[in-house]
């Protein structure tokens, strides 16, 4: 689609209308998936544990993902929305679900109701499976893209701080445990100071799997049967392996800028 911006006026009309077919291909993805997950809340809340607050809060910050989404769909590249996002979507719904009952909800704490949380451990869970999906998906679909790739990243990145949260209210953990959900927000504010930590890195499956451990962890400890001193080793782990990770790629980035401007 970029190449067909620097074309001649047919090929400009031609990418115009096909950035607006594709705009019209997320919105509906985007409303369908807005309508299930009011119809859930609706009649999952009592389950779920999901009052008005919470569900309020719940679809505002699914409408502000949506909004930052398809704001940026000209990094998509491709004529149709794909699979791969709608999943990625519907990951947004559910982080949305857990992020207005830990930020909304007064009920949500040591108090809440045990049923509630194995129900909600599971639609987390379920999440984190739909995290290994959406790649997949559009690896074999052709369909990978920058857009996507971000989207991914982004709501993989407010799950895992809407857990960290979930952690302190249940009394899972010490405030210590938000350095997990904060650490990659930490890291984009240092890119803004630091310019030697905006260059690329490299392809790491290191990366992805204590993504995966961050994930799991967390998510283990929405589970009523994960208590202290369990739940604690558990958080502690996360934060260890989390904090290598990133020591790893800021020590990388910093090389590679000190390499580029000796040979400069």
């Amino acid at each position: 689609m970029a190449d067909w911006m620097n074309a001649g006026p047919l090929d400009r009309q031609a990418a115009r209308r096909a950035h607006r077919l594709l705009s019209l291909d997320a919105y509906a993805v985007t409303m369908t998936v807005a309508a299930a997950l009011v119809a859930a809340m609706h009649f999952l809340g009592d389950w779920l544990g999901i009052d008005t607050a919470a569900a309020c809060c719940a679809f505002i910050i699914y409408a502000a993902i949506s909004a930052v989404a398809l704001g940026n769909l000209r990094a998509h590249g491709h004529g149709r929305f794909g699979a791969a996002n709608i999943v990625t979507t519907i990951r947004a719904a559910l982080t949305s679900v857990l992020g207005g009952m830990v930020l909304a909800s007064p009920q949500f704490g040591v108090s809440f109701d045990q049923g509630a949380l194995w129900m909600l451990g599971f639609a987390v869970a379920f999440a984190l499976v739909l995290d290994g999906v959406d790649g997949f998906v559009a690896r074999q679909a052709g369909t990978s893209s920058r857009f996507g790739a971000r989207f991914d990243m982004e709501i993989d990145a407010l799950l895992i701080l809407f857990l960290s949260l979930a952690a302190v209210w249940l009394g899972k953990a010490g405030l210590w445990v938000l350095l997990i959900g904060l650490m990659r927000y930490a890291y984009v504010g240092a890119q803004a100071v630091f310019p030697a930590l905006r260059g690329e890195l490299p392809h790491s499956m290191r990366r992805k799997a204590i993504c995966v451990v961050q994930g799991v962890a967390l998510c283990l400890m929405l589970f009523p049967i994960v208590a202290s001193p369990v739940s604690t080793l558990l958080a502690a782990a996360a934060l260890a392996s989390l904090t290598y990770s990133f020591a790893v790629d800021v020590i990388f980035l910093v090389s590679a800028s000190r390499s580029h401007h000796a040979a400069a």
